[in-house]
């Protein structure tokens, strides 16, 4: 199928939307392997398998998570 010179997207114009995905890749990476995600995933979680359950303010969340982390360290640095 040819594409048509309407439909063709400039070099410079490919070429930023390509940095741009990948810096988006990366955020999203680095924010997840540090833990500024987890309660957010936490929270959709809990809305699809429980939906009736009430669902704890972030703040709950990262004082229980804390809170389990100090009673089962298992294998971390620090």
């Amino acid at each position: 199928m040819a594409v048509s010179p309407l439909d063709a997207v400039p070099a410079p114009v490919a070429f930023w939307r390509r940095v741009r995905g990948w810096a988006s890749s990366i955020r999203w990476y680095l924010t997840t392997l540090m833990g500024d995600r987890a309660y957010d995933v936490y929270v959709g979680h809990c809305r699809a398998q429980h939906p009736d359950a009430a669902i704890p303010t972030e703040r709950e969340f990262w004082r229980d998570r804390m809170a389990a982390q100090d009673a089962n360290p298992g294998a971390r640095c620090c």
